[in-house]
């Protein structure tokens, strides 16, 4: 049995040996390998050149900015794994979490798991605990409700990256989501064929706008729109 972890990448040259560093070193059963995919979408940085210094990772890039999903859709049709896990390369999400990532589709009590940021974190403005990019926890949240709304799920936390699935789930053709765009529509497409996402509570270290962080607020209504399209359209 095979894990393929897919990582999408746009000028991360900061930070992508050492998340694919810690991608190789996070913990899995012994009866599960692993391949590693990174899919470079058109970074005008050196990205891309340390990449290929890097071995036992399958690279492939695109001539030009295409966007997240695109990203994400080429790594899918590549993937060899029975188990598909979604890895921003930003270091915003660890690694570490992998085994509990997976553990309810090994154990086959689910075939897609997400790994919530929120499930176990209180909003606060202020204090010790305040929370990481109030704006983005706000729309977040927003953008869940409506999912939750609109497909009857449960979810804490839709547009987190850490999406795992079994790769027979949704193949890369039904999607049409080429940026941020993909995380409603995958969703989407999940909880209309009937498919239970079962979340599990993950850590996460928020970076700020100064550190390259990409989604905004006009990302947040195209997602409402994927949602509505997904919910009433054919």
């Amino acid at each position: 049995m095979k894990l393929t972890v897919i990582i999408p990448v746009f000028n991360e040259e900061n930070t992508i040996s050492e998340l694919i560093e810690k991608v190789k070193l996070a913990k899995l059963p012994e009866y599960l390998s692993r391949e590693i995919i990174v899919v470079d979408d058109g970074s005008g940085d050196r990205t891309a050149k340390k990449i290929k210094k890097i071995s036992g990772v399958r690279f492939f890039a695109h001539k030009k900015n295409y966007g997240k999903g695109a990203a994400i859709k080429t790594a899918m049709s590549k993937a060899r794994g029975d188990i598909v896990l979604i890895q921003d390369a930003d270091l915003e999400y660890d690694p570490s979490d992998y085994k509990r990532l997976i553990a309810p589709i090994l154990k086959k009590e689910a075939e897609v798991v997400y790994g919530s940021r929120f499930k176990n974190l209180k909003f606060a403005l202020v204090g010790k605990n305040k929370t990481p990019l109030p704006f983005h926890f706000v729309g977040n949240k927003v953008l869940t409700a409506l999912t939750n709304l609109l497909y009857g799920s449960k979810l804490t936390d839709m547009e987190t990256c850490y999406k795992v699935f079994k790769k027979v789930i949704v193949s890369p053709e039904e999607i049409k989501a080429d940026r941020f765009d993909f995380e409603p529509e995958f969703t989407a497409k999940v909880l209309k064929k009937g498919i239970k996402i079962v979340e599990v509570p993950i850590t996460v270290s928020p970076r700020s706008y100064s550190e390259g962080k990409k989604i905004t607020w006009r990302d947040g209504l195209i997602a409402i729109k994927v949602l509505l399209r997904e919910s009433f359209g054919k």
